[in-house]
């Protein structure tokens, strides 16, 4: 069959591209980039921005031949690159109509667990409303509503989960409600089930793992796999996890997509309960346990690298922009002089109050594309470009400078590594 997947570049839908692949389906990926790594099992990639699609029109091609459509796309919060209610609920909207016009045999959609019962933020009322532009539709409809979902893949809360238990100290948040986590294989399984011509439809399915878990049982679950010791918990007061989420937002405003958000200190005190017995019965599933899946695969050093670079990560895109805005800001101001009389022993003459000035403003400009998702990359081959600048022009200027009991320019290799480091790491995904 013909299946177009959206938000295949994501958790869910990059494993979904494969199975289905795999199982001899014919499948179109469909994502908002596709400047990123994609998944290599479809036989086409297309480019969509699915709160952009809010008309069956603008639909329309995409569908053409397509039997099946599998919806995958999710976003947590609003933000410069995120519109919540255009993924979950104009774009879908859209879509189903489209879908009708198309004759698509069927819709296997992504919700989320509990959003039919409460609504605390945007993220479950825009969830449910796309639920309910489904169920009324005439299509043949599937709505699956995962449970926080875990695999081998780590994107958001997974990787959440991965980075604590490396902390030999768990901050623990005050109201979080239980999980049962489920495993991706059985998610992706679930998927495989419903594309079956003879599967049922128009259901609404809770995929839920077997065990109700604390958030801290699941990282005690990765801290164990990782073979460390039980970490100690440390109870966070209420004002220091306010902060942590505010932190979020607004690394949100730049375009990052922290799990930390207050979209998800709304979400996480419901949590992510549910009833699976009607997945099973429907699927014969046997949905695994969080620890029955970690025991069933050795860890690896990747594994145990991802967990550690996590934070680190983070701490990496806070001080770097702060390290160039900061050069640029005392260049203009208390250090202005000094650098006028570096460059007159330089020769550099009339040039000296341009080149500090110039030389100030590139170090903002840097500092404030890496702070900003969307120009991170090309803020960070700013910086590379700007070291090696530096480096080579203090060299011609001011060679005694490499023989400066501090280093000034010994001290931009280290650096420059650090930047190499950040590109490697930049991905999200």
């Amino acid at each position: 069959m013909k299946v177009l997947v959206l938000g295949a570049t994501g958790l869910i839908g990059s494993a979904v591209c494969a199975r289905l692949t795999a199982d001899g389906h014919q499948v179109v990926a469909a994502a908002r980039s596709t400047s990123g790594p994609r998944p290599l099992s479809p036989r086409e990639f297309v480019a969509i921005d699915m709160a952009r699609l809010v008309t069956p029109q603008m639909w329309q091609p995409l569908l053409e031949g397509m039997e099946i459509v599998v919806n995958c796309a999710g976003t947590l919060q609003d933000g410069p690159r995120e519109n919540v209610r255009g993924v979950h609920a104009q774009g879908p909207a859209a879509l189903f109509l489209a879908c009708e016009r198309a004759g698509v045999r069927r819709v296997i959609h992504f919700s989320a667990m509990g959003v039919e019962r409460m609504q605390p933020s945007d993220f479950s009322r825009t969830k449910l409303e796309g639920d309910q532009s489904l169920m009324a539709s005439e299509l043949d409809w599937v709505i699956l509503r995962p449970s926080v979902v875990l695999g081998e893949g780590a994107f958001g809360a997974s990787a959440l989960f991965r980075a604590l238990a490396v902390f030999p100290w768990l901050p623990v948040m005050p109201s979080t409600g239980n999980l049962q986590v489920v495993q991706l294989d059985d998610v992706v399984t679930t998927v495989a089930y419903f594309t079956s011509p003879d599967a049922p439809g128009k259901v609404a399915l809770d995929l839920a793992g077997p065990q109700e878990l604390s958030f801290n049982e699941v990282v005690a679950s990765y801290r164990k796999w990782f073979g460390w010791p039980p970490a100690r918990p440390v109870k966070l007061p209420p004002f220091v996890s306010r902060i942590l989420y505010w932190l979020g937002d607004a690394a949100g405003q730049l375009g990052w997509r922290p799990p930390m958000r207050t979209t998800a200190a709304k979400e996480i005190v419901r949590g992510a309960t549910g009833d699976p017995r009607e997945w099973m019965e429907r699927t014969g599933i046997r949905p695994a346990s969080l620890e029955m899946a970690l025991s069933s695969r050795p860890v690896t050093v990747q594994e145990r690298w991802f967990a550690k670079l996590y934070f680190l990560k983070a701490l990496t895109f806070i001080v770097l922009p702060l390290f160039w805005i900061a050069t640029g800001v005392i260049s203009l101001t208390v250090g202005y002089q000094i650098g006028i009389d570096l460059m007159h022993r330089g020769g550099a003459g009339i040039l000296a109050a341009p080149a500090v000035i110039a030389g100030a403003l590139a170090d903002i400009a840097v500092g404030v594309c890496i702070a900003y998702r969307p120009v991170s990359r090309w803020g960070l081959y700013g910086a590379i470009f700007l070291c090696l600048f530096y480096a080579l022009a203090g060299t011609i200027i001011l060679p005694e400078l490499w023989n400066e009991p501090l280093g000034p320019l010994l001290k931009i290799w280290p650096i420059l590594v650090l930047h190499l480091v950040a590109l490697a790491i930049l991905k999200e995904r």
